[in-house]
């Protein structure tokens, strides 16, 4: 694996970054949840390439906020590529098929339709795939590594922000007047679909908002979820 400088003043993230991108190329991709990471890991994208790839899972339920975002950040950064992937079915025709707010009776099945088959779909022609995956989110997320050999996707997948913590991510994002979700501010650390999405109390796991009262913690596309203490 290349030595990357964790010690940098990026911790590794815009060296990661430049050689992914010299490596892959146009053979990979961002998949962006365009959470407070996900504008921090856009920036810095912006630094290395101006022919980016960025993918966002539009699975037709997130806050009316997040696409705020989303369309303020294309404005920012004309040059690369933001696509909105949906599923194969709309949230209506989904629950013809399988009854109303699937998320509520099988949360892990909607996150299948509506998030990994759709990733799987943008995935399958690339060789690597960008996340803004930190140590610091989860008891799961703390062996990740800057770079992954991922076996459901296939693909390598690239972690730059792995060594950041959560005080590091808002000073960058402050020092560099970047855009990003008013709901963090509203006690959203973490941002899903608006209807798997609450609050989370001061002092809480910064991802106990997810999936709340569901014995769930991931929505499967980086690990399998495991169930809450």
């Amino acid at each position: 694996m290349p030595d990357f400088d964790s010690n940098s003043k990026t911790k590794g993230a815009l060296e990661v970054l430049k050689w992914a991108y010299h490596t892959y190329q146009n053979d990979i991709v961002y998949a962006c949840s365009f959470g407070v990471e996900g504008v921090v890991l856009i920036d810095l994208i912006s630094k290395v390439t101006k022919q980016g790839e960025i993918v966002f899972l539009d699975t037709g339920l997130h806050f009316d906020e997040t696409y705020e975002l989303i369309e303020k950040v294309k404005v920012k950064y004309p040059f690369l590529t933001i696509k909105l992937k949906k599923p194969l079915q709309s949230v209506s025709e989904q629950a013809d098929s399988h009854g109303d707010e699937l998320w509520k009776r099988d949360p892990t099945k909607c996150c299948n339709l509506r998030k990994i088959m759709p990733l799987h779909e943008e995935l399958d022609p690339k060789s690597a795939w960008i996340s803004g995956l930190r140590r610091e989110q989860s008891p799961l997320r703390q062996k990740t590594n800057f770079l992954n050999k991922d076996e459901k996707f296939e693909a390598i997948k690239v972690c730059p922000l792995i060594h950041w913590r959560w005080k590091e991510v808002w000073r960058y994002v402050h020092e560099n007047n970047l855009a990003y979700n008013p709901l963090h501010d509203k006690g959203y650390p973490s941002i899903g679909c608006s209807v798997c999405t609450e609050r989370v109390l001061s002092g809480s796991d910064s991802r106990s908002g997810r999936w709340a009262n569901q014995k769930k913690t991931e929505c499967g596309l980086h690990f399998d979820s495991a169930p809450k203490d």
